[in-house]
């Protein structure tokens, strides 16, 4: 029987599996199965090992996602959560409130950031639970995309635009920072690290600024991770950059469901393994129909030749999907997602 890892890795080669794999990134749906409250699910690694647990064997997805929020990186410098009841935690203030605070800012040093053991607890568990049969994935916010939530997004665009002194000392420090935190997940038991980086969307910045400046901190950054790593640019926009992004040795990229998908699949064929691309807000409001429609689509599209995994289009799925519309998904990638996939050529979308 083939495994999820064995799965993963086939069609990571360019090469079809049994089937197209599938990921569930559900992370605050754990609280659900538990019946506990967001803050206090995140609370204990103990909560976090079982929520995990019970998600695949409900979903049947092929990885475990232990991502936490992506605030707690904030709060290992010294930053604030702040948590609401359905939905995920966001930052409190910003720990950098001037921009002469770079100057003095240093990286946290993981193990002396006691936010953060739990993750790597987590991590560790679920490892000693599955082995080498399902994919954990780790997550990091790349050292560009930080900001946004160190220093507020106006100030990091002017910080960019006017003091570059100070940019590049800020992503010295984030990159610091980004590299052992997700080797400290690699040696935990992760199998790869998702970076994270909305930022470097063309979405949000132009390709000439992006070659500039999150390029080249993901040049830097990506080949000190001990690991494999996803690019993920969040529900942003990414065929523009393609190669820039295979180029920097990444395996696999996060993609938007406000592309074309087959377009997407011609520009990553044999470069990097493209990963989405449902959209995880209209998905609240699916029908088990419009579910599996979206899977059909999404399959026909990519899923010719390996080199794609279906996942939702941001990395995260929201809290308010609710569990009929996960059940769905997974049902019709039983279906529709063996290979070969034959029924494409006479498929027709209704």
């Amino acid at each position: 029987m083939t495994t999820s890892l064995q799965r993963v890795l086939t069609t990571l080669g360019h090469r079809e599996p049994d089937r197209v794999p599938l990921f569930l990134l559900t992370t605050l749906h754990g609280a659900k199965e538990l019946g506990l409250d967001i803050r206090d699910y995140f609370s204990r690694s103990e909560s976090v090992i079982e929520g995990q647990m019970r998600l695949l064997k409900r979903y049947r997805s092929d990885c475990l996602y232990p991502l936490f929020y992506t605030p707690l990186e904030i709060e290992a410098f010294g930053g604030e959560t702040i948590f609401i009841e359905d939905g995920p935690p966001n930052c409190g203030g910003p720990i950098i409130r001037r921009p002469e605070d770079i100057d003095r800012l240093e990286p946290p040093r993981i193990n002396d950031a006691a936010c953060l053991t739990p993750v790597l607890e987590t991590i560790a568990g679920l490892k000693a639970r599955v082995g080498d049969t399902v994919p954990i994935i780790g997550v990091a916010v790349s050292p560009f995309s930080l900001p946004v939530m160190q220093m507020g997004f106006d100030r990091y665009l002017e910080l960019i635009h006017e003091q570059p002194e100070r940019f590049a000392r800020l992503m010295k420090v984030n990159e610091a920072f980004c590299v052992e935190w997700a080797n400290a997940k690699l040696a935990a038991g992760a199998t790869a690290i998702c970076y994270f980086d909305p930022v470097s969307s063309p979405t949000i910045v132009p390709r000439e600024l992006f070659l500039k400046t999150g390029h080249a901190v993901a040049m830097r950054t990506l080949p000190r991770i001990k690991g494999p790593t996803a690019y993920h640019v969040a529900s942003g926009r990414a065929l523009s950059i393609v190669g820039d992004i295979a180029a920097t040795g990444t395996a696999v990229l996060g993609v938007s469901a406000l592309e074309d998908l087959a377009t997407l699949k011609a520009a990553a064929a044999g470069r990097v393994t493209l990963l989405g691309n449902l959209n995880g807000i209209e998905m609240r409001h699916w029908t088990s129909a419009q579910a599996e429609n979206a899977v059909k689509r999404s399959i026909a599209a990519a899923g010719r030749g390996g080199g794609f995994i279906l996942a939702d289009n941001h990395g995260e799925i929201p809290w308010q999907v609710p569990d009929e519309v996960l059940l769905s998904v997974r049902e019709a990638v039983d279906r529709w997602g063996r290979y070969p996939l034959d029924w494409i050529d006479g498929w027709a979308e209704s």
